[in-house]
């Protein structure tokens, strides 16, 4: 049976426009907790914002200071030189100016005297000193941070990456393709944007909110409860509003995953899609996928958006009511001038942070909704762990390889309720070479994928030279199989390096000699840079044909136990897959094969032949045998050639 492909299986989560995604608290908490083990600078970064933040909030009362030693020495000039204060305000009560009168009353002067400009000048120069250790303070948390983060985000990556090897084949049969590299990829970038621009703001702006909050109720509790009167809507709106746009940032990312989706497989079968005509209904697709992606941006973009203008709104009313009940205070001399400058500065410090918390909430959101497709892709159930660390290229009695494969009444099935295989009993003896065919769906491919243990047996076992493949680590039993599939698949790298990829230790002579077996070296020999040629910039100087014979050198270089070819001739001319059937029979001297074939004229040298149906072998012999047989082999052979009798 043909296993499900890329683009095909059952839709989920991922791949379901209306799957629910996971609540933004926990996604949200559980993103914190990846920065737990970096206590150590996250430490110092809140100490450098602590210190940063209480310098800034010192910085207005300290500008504030300055604000009335310049209007006490303009008020001081206006007064009569040689008075004292006191007797200044008495003398402006008595000719009628009883509210200027109060306002003195209130300031600290000299009748007479000026502008301090001593006082004034180190008044500036603490304010400059002040700011700019702030200023380094913040610098430093800045760096920090970046640094945290980025080794934050360089192990999640390093976490995707080895959860990727540890998933099981049924996981990419089931999900597109495009939208696990849009997780792996896309995602993890808008994270790794997300934390960098969110935690120090975060930070920054609560300790900022605590700060200025303790600054304005030491100066006025009464202005302060004024300007704490905002705050409740301020909160409020901004909940109401995350609550409404984080659905759309989940679907905002789900989308980008389906439009990647959608590309990548547009683009990896571009020349069939050309050749069938199909690049309309390509486009109509990608314009549905697309409209999605674009309406779902534009509903969270949107929504996340009105929360900082309402909340400016709102602050902008907190701003007139500071300044018209300050103004009247200073007038009745409860406060100085330079009190309420500081006041209305710190009453904007607060409610800027409650601004950037709004400008932050789409980034943040954003980040949490691509957190949680990172983490679904994280949770998602990995192999099972090997049973023991069992043999690997050696027999169970530690001789040499063999090869010997045993199927004891092996049952499998992709689903529970869907039996695929059922009661399969066969011995293969090494060096021997199996042929399995059968119509489309019959279940040669799982066969194979039973052996590479992509798939464990439902029922039954499969031994190797006696021994049970589940007893036998995946990594071990895979290194005995040399496997070539119809689709090619070449690394970004050399000729040679592709050739090596079958095994690290491969020498020069090894690589030269697979590339000889597999007459490789035949067109090699032909190109500008020989084995050197870089087949992730140059493919278009080898054929398919080409490629896939490098494709069986790697499979030689390998030097496998058990060779396993899935249609692997299909795409070379017949007479070069008459060589390599020849290749490969030198090859088979020293292991087992097992080849699905389609063209039935490729296997007739097989010692045995195949013939499955609906999971189970229903024939079995040589090429004559089961001609003369004149069962199912003789009516595949005959359909095939029937018109070349006639």
């Amino acid at each position: 049976m043909t296993r499900p492909g890329p683009m095909g299986g059952a839709a989920d989560s991922r791949g379901n426009p209306n799957a629910k995604a996971m609540n933004f608290g926990p996604s949200a908490r559980r993103l914190l907790g990846l920065l737990a083990p970096q206590r150590l600078a996250l430490t110092v970064i809140i100490a450098l914002i602590v210190m940063s933040v209480l310098l800034n909030a010192v910085g207005p009362r300290i500008l504030g200071h300055g604000t009335d030693i310049i209007f006490n020495g303009i008020i001081g000039r206006q007064l009569p030189a040689g008075t004292t204060q006191a007797q200044a305000v008495e003398q402006l009560r008595q000719a009628g100016q009883d509210t200027f009168a109060d306002m003195v009353s209130g300031m600290t002067v000299t009748p007479g005297q000026g502008i301090d400009f001593t006082a004034l000048g180190q008044t500036m120069i603490v304010a400059l000193l002040v700011y700019l250790v702030a200023a380094m303070c913040a610098w430093g948390a800045a760096y920090l941070l970046n640094t945290v983060v980025q080794n934050v985000i360089r192990g999640l990556r390093a976490s995707i990456e080895g959860k990727v090897h540890r998933l099981p084949l049924a996981y990419f049969d089931r999900n597109q393709r495009g939208d696990t590299l849009s997780r792996v990829t896309n995602d993890i970038d808008n994270l790794s944007q997300s934390l960098q621009q969110t935690v120090s703001q975060m930070l920054n702006a609560l300790l900022t909110v605590v700060a200025v909050l303790g600054m304005m109720l030491w100066i006025s509790p009464l202005l302060a409860g004024i300007a704490l009167l905002t705050v409740p809507a301020s909160l409020l709106v901004a909940a109401v509003i995350m609550r409404r746009a984080q659905p759309h940032f989940v679907g905002q990312w789900r989308h980008t995953g389906s439009v990647n989706a959608h590309v990548e497989e547009s683009h990896t079968g571009h020349e069939l899609l050309l050749a069938y005509g199909q690049e309309d209904s390509a486009q109509a697709r990608f314009d549905e996928h697309n409209g999605e992606l674009q309406q779902s941006a534009f509903k969270a973009q949107f929504l996340s958006g009105l929360i900082m203008p309402l909340i400016m709104f709102l602050g902008n009313i907190n701003y007139v009511l500071v300044a018209v009940v300050g103004g009247m205070r200073v007038a009745t001399g409860s406060m100085s001038l330079g009190e309420v400058q500081a006041f209305i500065q710190y009453s904007r410090q607060f409610t800027q942070p409650l601004s950037q918390l709004a400008s932050m909430v789409n980034v943040l959101q954003s980040g949490v909704a691509s957190a949680e497709r990172v983490f679904e892709l994280l949770d998602e159930e990995e192999e099972p762990a090997d049973e023991s660390s069992g043999p690997a290229r050696t027999g169970p009695a530690g001789d040499a390889p063999r090869g010997r494969v045993e199927f004891d009444h092996v049952s499998f099935r992709y689903h529970p309720d869907q039996p695929l295989i059922e009661d399969l009993s066969l011995t293969v003896e090494p060096g021997h070479m199996v042929a399995i065919v059968g119509p489309t769906g019959a279940g040669k491919t799982t066969l194979v994928n039973l052996i590479m243990r992509f798939y464990d047996v439902t029922a039954g076992s499969i031994r190797i030279d006696g021994v049970d493949i589940r007893r036998m680590t995946r990594a071990g039993l895979r290194s005995r199989i040399g496997m070539v599939l119809q689709d090619t698949w070449l690394l970004g790298g050399s000729i040679a390096e592709n050739i090596r990829y079958g095994s690290d230790t491969a020498t020069e002579d090894e690589v030269l000699e697979a590339a000889q077996e597999s007459y490789v070296d035949r067109f090699v020999r032909a190109l500008p840079d020989g084995y050197d040629t870089n087949l992730g910039e140059d493919t278009g100087t080898v054929s398919v044909g080409e490629q896939q014979l490098i494709t069986i050198a790697r499979a030689f270089a390998s030097k496998p136990q058990i060779l396993i070819l899935d249609e692997a001739t299909s795409s070379v001319d017949t007479r070069t897959e008459l060589l390599i059937q020849q290749a490969m029979s030198r090859l088979r001297a020293d292991s087992t094969a097992f080849v699905i074939a389609h063209r039935l004229s490729t296997i007739r040298d097989a010692d045995v032949i195949l013939v499955m149906e609906q999971g189970r072998i229903v024939e079995q012999g040589t090429h004559e045998e089961l001609l003369d047989a004149q069962g199912a082999y003789h009516r595949l052979y005959s359909s095939q050639f029937a018109g070349a009798q006639t």
